[in-house]
């Protein structure tokens, strides 16, 4: 479907593909995507333990123009990513819903006002290298929000056109040299002078596949 078509239509179609809150049952066992994907000598031995529950919010702004997702660059003055681009979120507390994390986070980093967000539903789980299972939440947002960094973690946010991250064209593969000496491959995209890698990038990718079947990397 186009992503500049009526926006009830969009908006149905896009639910369609996601896991529905209602559904959500963190008991049961899901596919998920990873760090891992691209680099199978990179594995899940990376972190011992068990992976710690954390939410991102894929919030689609709904502008003239089409669809946009809201994106941050992340303070320089963080221990972990820093200055990486990043989707709002964080880490889940005890008792919260993916989505109630998502919200949580986006308005503490960005100061996105919930009231603003129509939360459509789930897409994959996403694990990190540094042990994270992150649940991607993917929301409407109307226009008419205002948003403020918070300084100590966010040092930008800007918007990035959707059609251009749902567009298997502009999907990149790089390699870097881990410390120890091993090759990481991952996902990126490059949109004007923003570099989207990682993660980040990993779970737009995974939504990509849900909307439209798998990407074409």
């Amino acid at each position: 479907m186009s992503l500049r078509g009526g926006r009830g239509d969009l908006r149905d179609w896009i639910g369609q593909h996601l896991d529905p809150l209602e559904a959500h049952d963190p008991s049961q066992g899901v596919a998920i995507t990873s760090d891992f994907d691209l680099s199978k000598a990179y594995g899940p031995n990376e972190v011992d333990g068990p992976l710690t529950p954390a939410s991102v919010l894929i919030a689609l702004v709904e502008r003239a123009a089409g669809l946009s997702v809201i994106l941050t660059r992340r303070a320089d003055t963080l221990r972990r990513h820093t200055g990486q681009i990043a989707l709002p979120g964080g880490r889940r507390d005890p008792g919260e819903t993916p989505w109630q994390t998502a919200l949580r986070e986006a308005h503490e980093e960005i100061g996105l006002e919930p009231g603003f967000v129509d939360v459509m539903g789930l897409s994959s789980p996403y694990r990190t290298g540094t042990g994270y299972l992150i649940t991607p939440v993917v929301g409407f947002v109307r226009p008419g929000f205002t948003l403020t960094a918070n300084p100590d973690e966010v040092a930008d946010i800007f918007e990035t056109p959707f059609g251009f991250l749902m567009d298997p064209a502009n999907l990149e593969e790089h390699e870097r040299e881990l410390p120890s000496g091993e090759k990481r491959r991952f996902y990126a995209y490059t949109h004007e002078d923003r570099f989207i890698w990682g993660a980040t990038a990993g779970m737009l990718r995974a939504l990509y596949d849900r909307l439209y079947g798998a990407a074409v990397a």
